[in-house]
């Protein structure tokens, strides 16, 4: 091996020396670490794991004091997709005029609802749209609405009233006093197991009960004393 084999062998030795040597400063100075909040977040958007994390308020406490001028602001979230004048296009969603108090998938010009959302059944109620724009996917499985959710409660309230406004004006429901709700859901989880415990005290109170008794009969021809035992009683006695 010549002189400039040798430099060459050398100087190759050398580079891969300070490419390892820099990639190990390079991570010391510039160590990845997994940040606290990830990527960009929607304001009133639910994130995927959150979906519904904001439904525990009951929508007619947040109805009265709801503003449709703000729900007109969030429903520009929706324009992308719906229309809301009366007798507006079908867009990628339906034309939502006189939604309120309509048929779940239902008419709008024969809109092409999904079959999951169709399935729901019913009518939309406040209390349903409070649902369905917490998180679409969680009220109707497999729908086609890609949209996420609004999380903030307030945002719902106010949109929901807007929505009542564009050729629906139902009456809004009246706000739960304080504690009711969880009062019925304690009535409710209370008269359960009374019931239950009732018809099981009818059950075993009002079925009389067999009475224990022999009442097999003997075999056709077998003697109902043993003979043994009838002679050993007659020599006792003598």
């Amino acid at each position: 091996m010549d002189n400039r084999t040798n430099t060459i062998a050398g100087w190759v030795l050398a580079g891969c020396g300070a490419a390892l040597g820099l990639s190990i400063v390079g991570g010391m100075m510039f160590h990845g670490e997994r940040p606290e909040k990830m990527g960009y977040a929607i304001e009133g958007v639910v994130a995927e794991g959150g979906e519904g994390a904001a439904a525990e308020v009951p929508i007619a406490s947040l109805l009265p004091t709801a503003d449709a001028a703000k729900g007109a602001e969030v429903f520009k979230k929706c324009a992308a997709c719906h229309t809301i004048n009366q007798g507006g296009a079908n867009g990628v969603g339906p034309n939502l005029y006189g939604t309120v108090g309509e048929e779940i998938a239902k008419g709008k010009a024969g809109y092409a609802f999904s079959s999951a959302l169709a399935g729901v059944g019913g009518k939309w109620d406040f209390d349903k749209l409070n649902a369905w724009l917490t998180s679409p996917r969680k009220f109707a499985p497999g729908t086609k609405m890609t949209f996420a959710g609004l999380g903030n409660a307030q945002d719902r309230a106010n949109v929901i009233l807007y929505l009542n406004q564009q050729g629906s004006n139902l009456p809004l429901p009246a706000a739960p006093a304080a504690g009711a709700a969880p009062a019925a859901k304690d009535a409710a989880a209370k008269d359960q197991p009374a019931t239950a415990n009732a018809a099981e005290a009818a059950a075993t109170k009002g079925a009389p009960t067999a009475d224990i008794a022999n009442t097999g009969t003997p075999a056709s021809g077998a003697p109902s004393v043993d003979p043994e035992a009838a002679r050993k009683g007659a020599r006792s006695e003598k």
